[in-house]
């Protein structure tokens, strides 16, 4: 669970506050006379066109009401719909619709904005209808089951100012005709099954602050287009199959870059020390690809970063002295590092909340570590290293902790000392010197190692597997051998 730690206010160009933003402006209503007949006739359509909603979404939407009073529905000039907001809540179950976008919807002629949120089981596919809105600007179909490929003629769109498709099924190539919607602030078509190469053409789209094709099946190298923007904020290209080294013309980025986000590709090389002239960068993501060399010296310059994930590559020592008030989260792991203790810029961190330093040559002893703040912790992973000491006095000391992971380490403590916070869900403490009884608040994890120790006793009830316990002096019960009597 990540903390809201920022002391500054959120970036203006994500999702929640554009949609914020113009929802703010378009919500003023004249309720003095029904809504169009044209409108109301659209909006029935699609809602005829839904076969579920369980949670009632759509309840207020009854013919012979004035629907610009039904929910999720803004109307402006002339008691004519401009905005359809329709959005599931992701921790509710029943909060979704299942259904079609019906081809009706184009009655609703002045609409300006569509944003179909969350809606999880929105099925067919891209909706032409869309072509044949002329004032539409802003599209959010996210995290549903759209598929199939684009209009190869997307580009007709250019009135657009964002498109989003994020988290549906789209598959085929990316059309060349994307570069045609220069007039797009936000391109974000990641989360779905998108194949070929990198579109190019997209050069042309200037304007853009948020360009997002993460989590596709795109490949090849990405392309030396990038000093066509002067704008962009946010590039996330992680979780592809992109491979060479990182384009040189990233590098024109520098001045306004917050996010920049291209792991778990194939990328590879050294990381290009001019990635220390990125000073307003919040998050570097370069996990889980093939870099190799050192971390540039020029990290130091990265002041304002809050979020580095190097882990699973190539990397060697020496790692840089970086320069920043506080980090939120670090990941460094599975490289050919040699740190031998935690960093002190990360042990005086005052908003960390994900610390994940595995297999990094750390050798120190725990009880001597002593962070400046350890409240926040989510997530701390200190695996095969050569740790020593104890764990109970920082575990004891988190209060949101989700994951604890130490594998392969010479840790010694006793495991019914620990205080087990309701929000562990796993933890991972094979391989060390622990001796005790297994707790039994064990039952409320997902997961759970605590193979190869010294622990004893019966084990509590629990749905584990044989292989969380084997390796340890004298436990007994289910998964294990029955105890003796």
């Amino acid at each position: 669970m990540k903390k809201n730690n920022h002391l500054s206010p959120p970036l203006p160009w994500t999702t929640p506050f554009i949609i914020l933003s113009i929802l703010t402006v378009h919500s003023i209503k004249i309720t003095s006379a029904a809504c169009h007949v044209d409108d109301e006739k659209g909006l029935l359509a699609f809602k005829s066109g839904i076969t579920q909603d369980p949670s009632g979404m759509l309840s207020s939407w009854k013919s012979g009401t004035d629907c610009c009073n039904w929910a999720g529905i803004n109307c402006r000039e002339n008691n004519r719909v401009t905005t359809i907001s329709l959005y599931g809540q992701v921790d509710k179950p029943d909060s979704y619709l299942t259904g079609t976008i019906s081809s009706s919807l184009v009655k609703v002629q002045n609409l300006d904005g569509i944003y179909f949120v969350n809606l999880r089981n929105i099925s067919g596919p891209f909706p032409d209808l869309l072509f044949g809105l002329p004032k539409l600007l802003y599209v959010y179909i996210e995290n549903s089951k759209l598929s199939g490929p684009l209009p190869v003629n997307i580009g007709k769109l250019k009135q657009l100012g964002a498109l989003s498709l994020e988290g549906n099924r789209f598959t085929g190539s990316i059309p060349s005709s994307i570069s045609e919607l220069t007039q797009l602030t936000q391109l974000v078509l990641g989360k779905n099954e998108f194949s070929g190469h990198f579109p190019a053409g997209i050069k042309q789209i200037r304007n853009l602050s948020y360009l997002s094709l993460e989590q596709n099946k795109l490949m090849g190298t990405i392309p030396e287009i990038f000093k066509s923007f002067t704008d962009l904020r946010i590039l996330r290209l992680s979780h592809n199959e992109f491979s060479g080294k990182i384009p040189e013309s990233i590098l024109s980025l520098a001045p306004k870059l917050a996010y920049l986000e291209l792991g778990h590709n194939r990328l590879s090389g050294q990381i290009p020390s001019y990635l220390g002239q990125f000073k307003a960068l919040d998050t570097l993501d370069l996990s889980g690809n093939s870099f190799t060399g050192v971390v540039p010296k020029t990290f130091s310059n990265l002041t304002k970063i809050f979020n580095l994930d190097l882990s699973h590559n190539s990397l060697n020592d020496p790692f840089p002295q970086m320069n920043v008030k506080g980090i939120e989260s670090l990941d460094l792991s599975y490289n050919n590092f040699h740190l031998k203790e935690i960093p002190k810029w990360v042990t005086s961190s005052p908003i960390i909340y994900s610390l994940k330093l595995a297999k990094c040559g750390i050798k120190m002893n725990l009880d001597t570590w002593k962070p400046a703040e350890t409240y926040f912790y989510d997530y701390i992973d200190l695996s095969e290293n050569e740790i020593t000491g104890s764990s109970v006095d920082l575990l004891n000391r988190t209060d949101f902790l989700v994951e604890f992971k130490a594998a392969g380490n010479k840790l010694k403590f006793d495991l019914g000392k620990l205080r087990i916070v309701k929000t562990l869900k796993e933890l991972d403490i094979s391989r060390n010197l622990v001796y005790g009884k297994v707790p039994a608040a064990i039952t409320g994890f997902n997961k759970l190692n605590v193979s190869y120790n010294h622990l004893c006793g019966q084990l509590p009830k629990n749905k584990f597997p044989v292989s969380s316990f084997v390796g340890n002096d004298c436990l007994c019960g289910p998964p294990l051998s029955p105890c003796k009597l």
